[in-house]
């Protein structure tokens, strides 16, 4: 009898050691990644209410970067929602993308930063305000080229490190129309607001954001089309 049982035992000992070796391929588990790993860096930064979470999941940037973008968003964010958009989101985060090729974008509350060119260029750090004033807008829709322009426009008055960064307002060219986007458009903005209406770019902005925008805006506001102003800032640029 007891050598039955021996027996017994063996078989049922082989056949639990054969099952577990067949399943170990398949039930593998993996520790959950820590997120403050040596290898991730994620910062959360409040003051005075707003909020800024900047995540490089693969320390891309050095902490002098790191510092200066939490900096701008402290010091140029608050400003901009005050003066355009109260119901602007407060809590925004910054991804650092090392796979992205191009510059930054804002979408959906987030701004994704290229680490190769913020890297190249350091010092360009108010590329966050221009995506910051993105944030701001959100707008429902709108031509492309006044978006861009307000966004730089914004930079151009609320960026805190665009001498260092070489990044400027352009001189005026006759090979430049309206429909540039950017600093071309930001440079006519400016211009527009000085001579015809100081609140030119709230009004603009409102309508953009309340979806009441069209180029008639313009005549409104200045008594001028836009083809007509622009031929008159082409005359007179200053």
């Amino acid at each position: 009898m007891k050598t039955m049982q021996f027996k017994l035992f063996s078989l049922l000992t082989l056949a639990i050691l054969f099952f577990a070796s067949c399943n170990t391929g398949n039930n593998i588990i993996t520790p959950p990644k820590n997120e403050n790993s040596s290898e991730n860096t994620i910062i959360e930064s409040e003051k005075e209410g707003f909020t800024i979470v900047l995540k490089d999941a693969n320390n891309s940037i050095n902490k002098t970067i790191e510092t200066a973008l939490i900096n701008t968003f402290h010091k140029v964010y608050s400003k901009m929602v005050n003066d355009f958009n109260t119901n602007a989101i407060k809590k925004v985060t910054v991804i650092i993308d090392p796979s992205y090729d191009g510059v930054a974008y804002a979408h959906n509350g987030e701004i994704v930063v290229s680490s190769k060119y913020i890297n190249k260029k350091p010092k360009d750090t108010d590329l966050l305000t221009h995506e910051l004033m993105h944030i701001v807008q959100s707008y429902p829709g709108g031509p492309s080229w006044l978006i861009e322009g307000i966004a730089d426009y914004a930079r151009y008055t609320y960026g805190i490190n665009n001498k260092a960064a070489g990044w400027s307002l352009p001189s005026y060219s006759s090979n430049q129309n309206y429909t540039d986007a950017y600093r071309v458009t930001a440079r006519f903005l400016n211009w527009v607001k000085l001579k015809y209406d100081n609140d030119i770019i709230n009004k603009l902005d409102d309508n953009l954001r309340n979806g009441t925008y069209t180029n008639n805006l313009w005549v409104d506001i200045t008594g001028n089309t836009l083809p007509d102003l622009w031929s008159i800032y082409s005359n007179n640029p200053i």
